[in-house]
């Protein structure tokens, strides 16, 4: 595909995540001048920024102009400036974990487009972490939204729809692959006419918005008393690039990557407690009862060698309880 930008013109790609280069990329086999704004290694530790990448090296490579924000938040008077003396008329955001402020906003003369997702569709699942929240939750479908962006959080006019399927071997990992995808379409079917400013764009339903709270690390571990069922979703959800899914033995810490429902029979292991390991393979993998059946670890790091016996716990910590609205999910009016 042709750009049709006068080649003064650049689009403005905000992002530090591997997505980000995924788009990165795409844009730059089709043809767009591109300038990446995202933040150096130091922030994108100190902000704990999952699956962050530094992409200098690449745009250096590949002849990528880039600006290193100030600071994440785009706020301080450096950053806005920067936006404000440029005038620039397109922008994405693509793995970019912040709101963007007005003044940078109202600076381009189209806009800044960003992408969110959830399984019900805008207004409904705004906020943070929707791809992880979706798994949880036993979801079935994901809508990624491309919209224009406002200084409210996912508030935007929408510009177009794509949804997909979750499945039940679905993971944080394949979710962010096919929410890739999704985003690459979107763009690929509406740049052209976003930069010739032939596009309508439409408000979110009048329906009650609703807000997933933001997950962290802490909020991945795993509390041996509840179903199997929902262990096994946590560990699909939060595993790479994500933290992982964590307990500990004694306080030996445990990080689960990936594991599956082994079987509902407990073949001769009906006495052991939740979370014991009751059998572990030559190849390294292990078998830990839960309630409603065994659990399979295939993929794991732990501080200590794994052995019968042992049994997983959440050590002196207390897992989060997060709230429920009326249906029964997380999103929160």
């Amino acid at each position: 595909m042709k750009s049709s930008m006068n080649s003064t013109n650049q689009v403005v790609l905000f992002g530090c995540k591997s997505t980000t280069k995924f788009i990165l990329k795409f844009l730059l086999q089709s043809g767009y001048k591109v300038l990446l704004v995202t933040i150096d290694e130091e922030k994108g530790k100190s902000q704990k920024v999952a699956d962050y990448i530094f992409l200098q090296d690449f745009c250096t490579k590949n002849g990528v102009d880039i600006y290193i924000s100030e600071r994440y938040s785009l706020k301080s008077s450096k950053d806005i400036e920067f936006f404000k003396e440029k005038k620039f008329q397109l922008g994405f955001v693509v793995g970019w974990q912040r709101l963007i402020p007005g003044e940078i906003l109202d600076s381009f003369s189209v806009g800044v487009f960003g992408m969110h997702g959830s399984s019900m569709n805008l207004p409904k699942g705004r906020g943070r972490s929707p791809m992880n929240w979706s798994i949880i939750e036993d979801r079935k479908v994901f809508y990624t939204n491309i919209f224009k962006y406002k200084s409210g959080a996912d508030d935007g006019d929408v510009l177009d729809t794509f949804k997909f399927q979750i499945t039940n071997v679905d993971t944080g990992e394949t979710m962010h692959f096919k929410n890739t995808l999704a985003m690459k379409y979107l763009i690929l079917k509406n740049i052209d006419n976003l930069v010739k400013e032939n596009f309508l764009l439409k408000e979110q339903p009048e329906a009650t918005p609703t807000y997933y709270p933001k997950r962290v690390e802490a909020d991945s571990l795993i509390d041996w008393e509840d179903d199997i069922f929902n262990i096994e979703r946590l560990i699909r959800a939060v595993t790479k690039p994500f933290n992982g899914a964590y307990s500990y033995i004694k306080n030996n810490k445990v990080i689960i990557y990936r594991a599956s429902i082994f079987d509902f029979q407990d073949f001769g292991f009906g006495d052991s407690k939740p979370g014991e390991i009751v059998e572990v393979y030559d190849n390294g993998k292990f078998l830990v009862k839960a309630y409603g059946g065994l659990l399979l670890v295939h993929e794991f790091e732990s501080e200590i060698k794994i052995a019968n016996g042992d049994l997983l716990c959440t050590h002196e910590e207390v897992k989060k309880v997060f709230d429920f609205n009326k249906y029964g999910f997380h999103d929160l009016e």
